[in-house]
Parts: C-alpha cells; sequence; structure tokens
C-alpha cells in the first residue's frame, strides 16, 4: 500500500495538438500546455506470495492464489496548478493457473472507470499500444498509439505456455528446447457522451492523420481483440511471435504482413544468469 502526490506539466509534440473551441467566445484555441495533479494510492493483496530475493533484485514466485491490485487516483483542481478535477479507479487481478504436463497459463484481467465531466482523453483509458517489432507482455501488440479512449473499461491478457508439450514429441525440436506460447488479449470499453470530444467542441479534439482521418475510437461496438502464437527459448534467450489482430481492421494505419491486414511478427530477447 502507497500514496503518490505527482503534478505535471503536459505539453504537445509532433502531431500531437491541444486544439478546442471556446465555448464563450466560440474561438478555435490551441493550447501550448497544461498542468494536471493527481494524488494516488495503491492496495496490493497477494495471499501467501513468497520471492527470490537478489542483492539488487525480487522476483515473485506465483502461487495457487489470484492477486489483487487496487489503484484509486483523484485529478485536484488548483492542486499545484491542476486543471481538471477527476477520479480514476481500477481493479486488476492476476492469476496463475497450473496444468500439469499441459503447461500454466497466466491470466490478467482489468477492470476501471473514470469520473469525472470534460476531462481530457489522454487522461481517460488509453490502451496500452505497441508500434514497434519487439513483443511487449503488458501491451496490445497490433494497436496503434492512441487509437482508442474510453471512460470505462475491462481488458484482458492471457498466455500459455505449454513448456514442451508439442515440441518434445518431435526430436529435432526436443534437442533444440524450443518451447510453445499462445496469447489472446482484448479490451472492451466505452466513452460517455460528457467525455467525447467528437460532441463536445470545447473538450480537446482529438488529432486526424495526414490524410484528416480520424485516429483514435471508442470501443462501444466490439472489443478489441488479438491473438498470437509463439515459440520460445530460441537459442536459450529469443522468442518470436505471430500476432493476428482480430477487429476494426478497417481503422487506419493497420499493420499488413504478407497482404493480410492485421498480421504481424514480434520478437524480444530476455537474457536471465
Amino acid at each position: 500500500m502507497g500514496f503518490e502526490l505527482r503534478a505535471q506539466k503536459r505539453r504537445p509534440l509532433g502531431s500531437l495538438s491541444f486544439d478546442f473551441t471556446d465555448p464563450r467566445s466560440q474561438e478555435f484555441i490551441s493550447l501550448t500546455d497544461l498542468t494536471t495533479s493527481e494524488i494516488s494510492t495503491l492496495v496490493r493483496f497477494a495471499p501467501n506470495e513468497q520471492f527470490i530475493q537478489g542483492k539488487q533484485f525480487r522476483l515473485p514466485l506465483f502461487n495457487k492464489h489470484p492477486i489483487f491490485t487496487l489503484r484509486y487516483s483523484v485529478g485536484v483542481k488548483g492542486l499545484l496548478g491542476g486543471e481538471y478535477d477527476y477520479q480514476r479507479l481500477s481493479l486488476n487481478i492476476f492469476k496463475r493457473f497450473y496444468l500439469s504436463i499441459v503447461g500454466i497459463t497466466d491470466v490478467e484481467v482489468e477492470g476501471g472507470k473514470i469520473f469525472g465531466t470534460g476531462v481530457p482523453y489522454f487522461l481517460l483509458d488509453l490502451p496500452r499500444a505497441n508500434q514497434t517489432y519487439a513483443y511487449q507482455k503488458r501491451s496490445y501488440n497490433l494497436m496503434n498509439f492512441l487509437e482508442f479512449a474510453n471512460d470505462s473499461y475491462l481488458s484482458w491478457k492471457t498466455e500459455h505456455f505449454f513448456n514442451g508439450f508439442i515440441f518434445n514429441k518431435i526430436p529435432l525440436l526436443k534437442r533444440l528446447k524450443l518451447r510453445e506460447v499462445i496469447s489472446f488479449k482484448g479490451v472492451w470499453g466505452t466513452l460517455s457522451d460528457k467525455n467525447n470530444p467528437l460532441k463536445n467542441p470545447e473538450l480537446i479534439q482529438f488529432i486526424n492523420n495526414d490524410e484528416g482521418r480520424q485516429q483514435t475510437f471508442s470501443l462501444k461496438s466490439k472489443p478489441y481483440m488479438e491473438a498470437g502464437a509463439g515459440i520460445m527459448n530460441i537459442l536459450k534467450f529469443g522468442r518470436i511471435d505471430v500476432m493476428k489482430r482480430l477487429t476494426y481492421l478497417d481503422n487506419p494505419n493497420i499493420p499488413v504482413l504478407f497482404g493480410v491486414k492485421g498480421l504481424g511478427i514480434r520478437a524480444t530477447v530476455k537474457f536471465e544468469f
């Protein structure tokens, strides 16, 4: 459990801009910066958790019990220059399932809600995206940055590690000690009218791409989903995943591989001593 007070001044860079219409004068305004002040607390409950402790690191040993993490944040207008009032609440649950010779499955589910009116979209829930070629366990690896915004959401991330259940039955692959992994991730949320820039010109507006097309969307119609299959323990330290994006394939700048929209390859390297 802990508390944190954070004051941040945000400035738009690159193609990002803080543009809106003044509701009184109807004048178009572009901000050079804005300030937020936030008080946060976190409560983590992990029954019977154990660790491997080193001089400079500590690694958790997952057991049969789920891990609960509750986060609550309050944005305070007027505190240290803060310009917005809002509240953010989320609950994260992680559980590892041990499935005997079939392997292990990691499941992480999180739900959250942002309370407030006229909250800038970049202070809402922006699902963690990844536009690099490196596989990121906690991110959506075929989602673009700022592609979705929600003020309430439910997300899930699952990975199953077969630990050689399939490859150990194939002589050559058994000698290479390769390991199989599959993943399935998704997020579903809503963006209420009171925080939707498309319905309120006085809110900071979503940015468009160079062609003038909208780049940020809500998830009201269906969840964002992606699935993957990969090989781990390549030369003892490498992992390669083939990923497929399953929904919102008509959004701009979707990854394309071998002529297939929403297909991509991600890799990662991890050294352990």
